[in-house]
Order: C-alpha cells, then structure tokens, then sequence
C-alpha cells in the first residue's frame, strides 16, 4: 500500500525481536519472554539467521509483519534513542510498541477500504476514523498505554464490515452457490479448484488448507489464519484485506496471483521448497 505502513527493519530498534514473547512450537524452536532479546538479534538490531528463518524453526519471524510500527515507535515515539540507550524507558517502549501494531494494522486495512469504488457512500466516516486512528499513533507513550485498543478496533470494525459486505455484494446479489459453509473452520481441508470468488474467510482457520487452482478474487481474508495454505495455482487479485503476512505464511508459486501491493516471498520461488510441497 504506502512506505510508511510497511516494515523498514533499518530503521527500526529490532521491537518484534525483543518485545514480543514467543513459545517453542512450530513457529518457533524456542520459549521467549517478552522484553528478551532473540538470541540471534545482533547488536546492530539485524538478524543473524535472517537468511535461514524458515530452516531454523522460526517461521514466526518469515510470516511476522508489524505494519510500519517498528520504525515508527523506534524514530518517531522515542526519536531514534534505542532501548540499548535509554535502558530506564526500554520497557515502555516495549509495551506501547505492539499497540502502535495494533493501530497500524488498522490503518492498513482502512487505507485499502478508502480505495475502493464501493465505499465511496461512507468515504466521510473512513477518513474520519482514519485520521482519528493516525492521532493516536502520534501520542506520548504514557498516552499510548491508556489507549482503549478494543474500543477503538470495534469502532474501526463497524466501517471494515460494510466495506466487506459492498465490496462483494456484486457477488452475493448474483445468488451464486456457495461451496463452503459459513462458522466453520477449514483447518486442511480440500478446498483445491473451487470458485471462492467473494467468500468470507474473516476469522477462519485455513492452516494447512488446500486452496490451490482455487478462484479467491474478491474474497475477505481480514484475520484469516493461512499458515501453511496451499495457495499454488490460485487466483487472490483483488483478495480483500489480504496482507503480507497471510502472504508469507502460506505456501504459493509463480502460478499464484496475489493483489499488486504484495510481494511473493523467496520460498514461494524455491525450486526444492516447491518439489518439498507438491
């Protein structure tokens, strides 16, 4: 979508490595603390495996994507004072960084929603919440941490619902067949070469899924879980709320069709990852 709701590891203090916590578990080799450095965080706040993350057990790092709040905490909250530097405000940093997360995601998902002819009726109300969402993001950490997160996400939820339900409403005027069941979670299921086009995936469990040659444009993937979906062969343009991190997390090839402000990963591309899944 735009730079700065991106992550730029660069200029960031190294925040997911650090503040989040983790658990030993396919994601990851290892239990974590919050607030502990990785042991493979160098102290130029580079990863020293970044290369190997995927060999090394820590597919929770490849799929991992913080929507521009590590350098914005890192350059912009704390003006560029690493928590090395400023030990005494090293934990604050790291409890305000995942709620500033929290709001970029947010703005990701209304800065697509502001694109869209659909919702050119309630465009007012996105701006609104948008620049409202912004604000929030700009205030002192101590202001941060008061912040009614849940609060704020329904209200932004309210305006992501209706920009689901006009987006695919061409869809759903149609009348056409659904092939899948709504509340019901997909956790390996052979979903491979269906029309899927506008299905509401919002929530749902796709690990490990079978999507592959499937046609998922115009579908809602807003908190989907696709780690490990078979997206190769499918067709996600103009997939709605799809981000990076879904991206990352499921197993594509140069057949899939990913909306144009997504990047393939590299083990999409991988010859032996590829033969590995087939």
């Amino acid at each position: 979508m735009i730079a700065d709701l991106q992550s730029d590891c660069k200029n960031c203090f190294g925040l997911c490595c650090v503040a989040l916590p983790y658990g030993k578990s396919a994601d990851f080799p290892f239990n974590k603390a919050g607030g502990q450095p990785c042991r493979n965080l160098c102290s130029n706040n580079s990863c020293s495996i970044h290369d190997l993350l995927r060999e090394k057990g820590f597919r929770g790092c490849v799929s991992y994507e913080c929507f521009g709040a590590g350098q914005h905490v890192s350059q912009f909250i704390y003006n560029g004072k690493d928590w090395r530097e400023d030990f005494e405000h090293a934990e604050e940093m790291f409890a305000v960084f995942p709620l500033v997360q929290q709001l970029h995601e947010m703005l990701w998902y209304l800065k697509q929603a502001l694109t869209l002819k659909e919702t050119q009726s309630f465009q007012a109300s996105l701006q609104k919440i948008y620049k409202e969402t912004v604000e929030l993001t700009e205030k002192k950490p101590k202001e941060i941490l008061e912040i009614d997160i849940a609060a704020h996400r329904s209200n932004v939820n309210v305006l992501l619902v209706e920009t689901s339900k006009r987006y695919r409403a061409d869809l759903i005027k149609r009348g056409k067949k659904r092939r899948i069941k709504e509340d019901f979670d997909y956790l390996g299921a052979n979903l491979k070469g269906l029309d899927l086009q506008g299905e509401d995936f919002r929530g749902k469990l796709l690990i490990a899924a079978n999507l592959s040659h499937s046609d998922l444009r115009k579908a809602d993937f807003i908190g989907a879980d696709l780690r490990d979906a078979n997206l190769r062969g499918a067709n996600l343009t103009k997939a709605l709320f799809l981000t990076q991190s879904q991206i990352n997390a499921a197993i594509g090839d140069i057949h899939t069709k990913i909306p144009n402000y997504l990047e393939k990963p590299s083990h999409w591309l991988d010859k032996k990852f590829s033969e590995f899944i087939c």
